[in-house]
């Protein structure tokens, strides 16, 4: 019995050491980070202050927004219609304007080399 009492002693002995190896251990990495990430944030800092960031614009970026253009926005909605380009030769009521997915008869004669001939002069 004294055998398996001396055994636990000797691992429990064991353990209590490592852990408090690795309590140290713990305790030098948060001080070399702390010095490490102190001395990337003074570079981050001057980088900022040499390029005019403000730290509200760091902030969104931290956040994964992306930052508000300050050029005028492109108008949006409804575009005007565009002229047809191309007439169906055999069924002159069928247009395609060239944009878009193209109709059966006008991808026939584009596969045939042929779209050339159904475009729609101007008078």
């Amino acid at each position: 019995m004294k055998d398996k009492e001396m055994a636990r002693t000797t691992v429990d002995a064991q353990l209590a050491k490592l852990r408090k190896a690795k309590e140290a251990l713990e305790k030098k990495e948060k001080e070399l980070l702390a010095r490490t990430n102190g001395k990337v944030i003074a570079k981050i800092v001057q980088l900022a202050k040499d390029n005019g960031i403000t730290a509200a614009q760091i902030a969104t970026a931290l956040k994964g927004e992306k930052p508000k253009a300050t050029k005028a926005k492109k108008a949006t909605g409804k575009r005007g219609a565009v002229a047809p380009k191309y007439r169906n030769p055999a069924n002159a009521n069928e247009t395609w304007t060239g944009r878009g997915k193209p109709p059966l008869w006008a991808k026939g004669l584009k596969d045939a080399g042929t779209l050339d001939t159904a475009l729609i002069t101007q008078q």
